[in-house]
């Protein structure tokens, strides 16, 4: 005989109403303030720079450390006169090459070694052996093969930007997971169209951090370039800048520098890869 399950009895119960619990709660100002994130980052440069100016006071020599707000007298003069400016667009035009070029043949070398086993085996080789390589150490060859120009600035920045470009965008291919691999396949994907619309997505996360490791690369390359090799066809760049201050003696003006420096790669960090992060992987669900 088939045993059939037991029959609940069937019940309504009624909810207590929360009448002294106030429907809306709102957070102290204060606390509300303190959870903005542009304000504790802003709070954090002040206390930075409070602690400059207190340092450089006790100090009390311009030459080995300058307040603060001297170091913004020298920068905004420099703006102002249109020297810094100069420079910056002179590094700024050098650095896109480099980190452009670079950028493209680290995506090649990914998605070649994804799609063969040839491919694999060089770009392990290659990364094993030329990652650990510092780009400033390539500069005497650089100079030696293609001349006094930009071209030999180039050629190091890009040996900066591929190989840390081309591990994380290889490493997020590995991470792709198999499920997604086999839609592409099904759809009948192969070879750049599967890469492009199947693994580029799905490692963008690793794509994008290999982007920001290769931008700050890139400009701690260039900066030290231009330190050792000076004025490119008569004009020179930030790294120039700094050089030539430091042998006059205006250490204001190497800490205005420096902080251009910085300056451009937190706008960079904020106006260009938060924005690409926020209207990709993290409106994906892909990252919190």
């Amino acid at each position: 005989m088939k045993r059939l399950p037991p029959v609940r009895p069937e019940y309504l119960q009624d909810l207590v109403p929360l009448d002294d619990v106030p429907l809306e709660q709102t957070l102290p100002w204060t606390q509300r303030l303190w959870n903005f994130t542009p304000l504790r980052k802003t709070l954090l440069v002040l206390a930075l720079a409070i602690l400059w100016e207190a340092g450089a006071r006790w100090q009390n020599n311009d030459l080995m450390l300058p307040g603060i707000v001297q170091v913004i007298h020298a920068f905004v003069e420099d703006m102002r006169s249109g020297e810094l400016p100069a420079k910056i667009a002179i590094s700024l035009g050098t650095l896109l090459k480099g980190y452009a070029i670079g950028s493209l043949l680290a995506l090649a070398f990914s998605a070649l070694a994804v799609s063969t086993r040839l491919g694999r085996d060089l770009l392990s080789t290659l990364t094993a052996m030329l990652n650990p390589l510092p780009a400033i150490a390539l500069l005497p060859l650089a100079l030696l093969w293609f001349g006094l120009g930009t071209n030999s600035l180039i050629f190091v920045l890009v040996h900066a930007v591929l190989w840390p470009m081309a591990l994380n965008t290889w490493s997020g291919f590995l991470g792709v997971s198999e499920t997604l691999r086999m839609t592409g396949r099904n759809y009948g994907l192969t070879g750049l169209r599967y890469v492009w619309h199947i693994l580029v997505p799905a490692a963008l996360p690793s794509i994008l951090a290999g982007l920001k490791i290769g931008w700050a690369f890139s400009w701690r390359t260039l900066i030290a370039a231009e330190l050792v090799f000076g004025a490119s066809s008569g004009q020179g760049g930030l790294g120039w800048y700094i050089f030539q201050n430091r042998n006059e003696l205006y250490t204001d003006r190497v800490f205005a520098g420096l902080a251009s420096v910085i300056l451009i790669g937190l706008l960079v960090e904020t106006l260009i890869f938060a924005t690409i992060e926020r209207l990709t992987i993290k409106r994906w669900g892909m990252q919190r």
